[in-house]
C-alpha cells in the first residue's frame, strides 16, 4: 500500500519552486530541529530508518499541511515516545 509521501506519477500539486534557496533553514528552530535529529541518530536513540518510518506515517493530511522540518520534528516526537525516552503528553507540555 502506498504512503501519502510516495506521490511518483501523480499530478495536481501545483508549480515546483526551483528557485535557488542558498540558505538550508528559514527559521532558527528548523536548524534545531535538524541538530536533535543529528545528536538522536548518532546517539543511537533510532536509526534512520525509524526516522524515515515515522515521517510516512503520518497521517496524510497532516503530512500534505506540514512543512519539511515540521514533518521531521513530528517523526522525532513520534520516536521519541515510542521508545519510551519521553511521553508523548511530556511533550505537549
Amino acid at each position: 500500500m502506498a504512503r501519502i509521501n510516495d506521490v511518483g506519477g501523480m499530478q495536481g500539486f501545483g508549480a515546483l519552486d526551483t528557485s535557488d534557496d542558498t540558505e538550508p533553514f528559514h527559521a532558527d528552530w528548523e536548524a534545531r530541529v535538524f541538530a536533535l535529529n543529528s545528536a538522536l541518530v548518532r546517539e543511537g536513540v533510532y536509526n534512520l530508518d525509524e526516522f524515515r518510518d515515522a515521517v510516512e506515517t503520518m497521517e496524510p493530511s497532516a503530512y500534505l499541511a506540514a512543512s519539511y522540518y515540521e514533518r521531521w520534528f513530528h517523526a522525532i516526537r513520534t520516536l521519541l515516545d515510542r521508545k519510551g525516552v519521553v511521553a508523548m503528553a511530556e511533550l505537549d507540555d
